[in-house]
């Protein structure tokens, strides 16, 4: 599975996906303990490094959410790891090309309040229209938000 968290700079992306691989990598230890389901996050930030592309334009911002998708699907279908993405993706029509080619759970991030990121503020992202899970994380601590985010994710996979 692919669980793809999007939003403004500095809204919890980094955050949630780093507490959903812990309570994953847990109830996969929990079930069973000879497990090797494995979950990995592939983090925008990481990613710019690892791929040497500070480029926040348009044509550097697809490039470096093509790798991302493009290593996310490779993991999920080659080596059954559960991925979790992190990354801005503002651009609607790539976030919809990966819902078409594989099972995604596509989490919107967002929040009113400014963190200290403004500068990095993506005046171009394109709002999911559907079949995502919207998580404001305006003035809410993290383990309601963790709560909320789990609850929707369960909701989801009972109805598929």
């Amino acid at each position: 599975m692919i669980y793809n968290f999007i939003g403004q700079p500095h809204a919890g992306k980094t955050t949630l996906a780093n507490h959903l691989k812990n309570v994953l990598e847990n109830a996969y230890r929990e079930k069973d303990p000879e497990t090797t389901k494995r979950c990995i996050i592939v983090d925008g930030d990481v990613l710019r490094n690892i791929l040497n592309n500070k480029d926040f334009s348009e044509e550097g911002r697809r490039y470096n959410i093509n790798q991302a998708y493009n290593i996310a699907k490779f993991l999920d279908a080659d080596y059954n790891f559960d991925v979790i993405i992190a990354v801005v993706s503002p651009f609607l029509d790539l976030r919809e090309r990966l819902k078409k080619e594989t099972d995604v759970v596509e989490i919107y991030v967002h929040t009113s309040n400014i963190r200290g990121r403004e500068n990095f503020h993506v005046p171009y992202f394109e709002k999911p229209e559907r079949n995502f899970i919207d998580i404001d994380t305006t003035d809410v601590d993290e383990l309601t938000t963790m709560n909320e985010l789990l609850t929707k994710i369960e909701e989801i996979c009972q109805l598929n």
